[in-house]
């Protein structure tokens, strides 16, 4: 009996310090998630391609991102004039990569912006196709902070550029990209407007969407995946920075029966940021979707940027329009 109380008593040793050191490892992960970004560290970019498209000019560069991490990335500006203009830094979503910006660049190339977008980790030219699924783990477990301080750098990169505006260089990202851009935004007092397209927060609440809810429950119950959801991706969670983002404003786009982002994930980052703010509904599923919702959905944003940099500027809409 003697040997099994000490027996307990070690077990119930262990068993704290597992749980204690599952906290303090929280702690810590939840502190230093983002860290690294260094404004100081050499860009050493390079443009390597320009090309005339219809209704822009198309830069390839390649920077120095995150960690060092080479990142390419593209830009298009306008076909006449020499700037310095306004930019839209854009960030694609989870399955796309930086060339989707030849779909929808040229509508605000043609209303005067520069707009910008890079390859995020795990897509395009960083897509490591040899990866083991392990590697691909980890890898997504970091890809928030990666976009966060790719983006960062990317900023850093175009105020080096004569022909950008280094005061009027605005972000819009879509899906998962408008939830991390959010946390760029919060992060980085530097941009002065944000639209963010069917985004969401609150870790857990994500999961609940219909599509990943259905995924998840072939293969473990969701208190489970939430938990380690919770745990593993808490520090990215969006709704714990988004109110930093005030008093700049912020466009939510959200859709009224999204399968990827709940209603509940959707308001959590509504009601997290501070005003000003405006949110915005539109009828139907997740966008890319409906190719109408897409237009009108990217009208909105360029409405939206086109206010706003007539804010910054001074200068009547309708005049940045023509």
């Amino acid at each position: 009996m003697k040997v099994l109380k000490i027996a307990g008593i070690v077990v119930g040793a262990l068993v704290v310090l597992l749980v204690g050191g599952l906290a303090v490892a929280k702690v810590v992960m939840d502190a230093t998630y983002f860290n690294g970004y260094d404004p100081k560290a050499p860009l050493e970019a390079r443009v390597t391609e320009i090309q005339e498209k219809p209704g822009y000019i198309r830069n390839s560069v390649y920077y120095n991102g995150y960690m060092n991490d080479r990142v390419p990335a593209l830009l298009a500006t306008p076909l006449e004039g020499s700037g310095p203009w306004p930019c839209v830094v854009f960030l694609h979503g989870i399955g796309q990569e930086k060339d989707f910006l030849d779909e929808i660049a040229e509508p605000f190339v043609k209303a005067g912006f520069a707009f910008a977008s890079f390859d995020q980790l795990m897509r395009g030219e960083r897509r490591n196709k040899n990866a083991t699924p392990f590697e691909d783990a980890k890898s997504f477990l970091r890809r928030p902070a990666y976009t966060v301080n790719d983006t960062r750098r990317l900023i850093d990169y175009l105020q080096t550029r004569p022909d950008i505006a280094p005061n009027r260089i605005y972000l819009t990202g879509a899906s998962y990209s408008a939830i991390t851009g959010s946390t760029v935004v919060a992060f980085d007092k530097r941009i002065p407007a944000v639209a963010l397209c069917y985004g969401g927060g609150n870790v857990p609440a994500m999961l609940d969407a219909r599509m990943v809810a259905g995924e998840i429950r072939k293969y473990v119950p969701m208190w489970f995946a939430k938990s380690v959801a919770w745990y593993l991706l808490g520090p990215a969670d969006p709704a714990r920075y988004i109110a930093q983002i005030a008093p700049r404003p912020i466009f939510f786009q959200n859709g009224t029966d999204d399968c990827l982002i709940s209603t509940a994930a959707a308001t959590a980052l509504h009601d997290a940021a501070k005003e000003p703010k405006t949110i915005k509904y539109y009828d139907g599923d997740h966008i890319g979707l409906n190719r109408d919702t897409v237009v009108r959905v990217l009208d909105d944003i360029l409405t939206f940027l086109l206010e706003q940099d007539a804010k910054v500027t001074g200068t009547p809409v309708h005049a940045m329009a023509s």
